[in-house]
């Protein structure tokens, strides 16, 4: 029997969940995740690595998916399109 090498994708600490509509009135905004824990929302790339860095977790490589990931778009996404 042959083993199948399965791709290892690492659970990072910090995640940012894809792009909701704002109230009205409001930007749209990313839930953000720490340690699973919903940390509250970023509606800029700025206010993730100001929320990292509060809980002690300073983001130096924004495209390191085994530090943060960003689903449903890339640190780009703030839009709904």
């Amino acid at each position: 029997m042959t083993e199948q090498a399965v791709p290892h994708m690492s659970r990072p600490r910090i995640l940012v969940l894809g792009v909701c509509p704002g109230r009205p009135g409001e930007p749209p905004f990313r839930i953000m995740e720490i340690d699973g824990e919903v940390i509250g929302e970023a509606r800029t790339v700025t206010d993730v690595l100001e929320a990292a860095a509060a809980h002690g977790l300073p983001i130096h490589d924004l495209d390191d998916p085994d530090v943060v990931r960003f689903v449903g778009g890339d640190k780009y996404t703030w839009r709904l399109h």
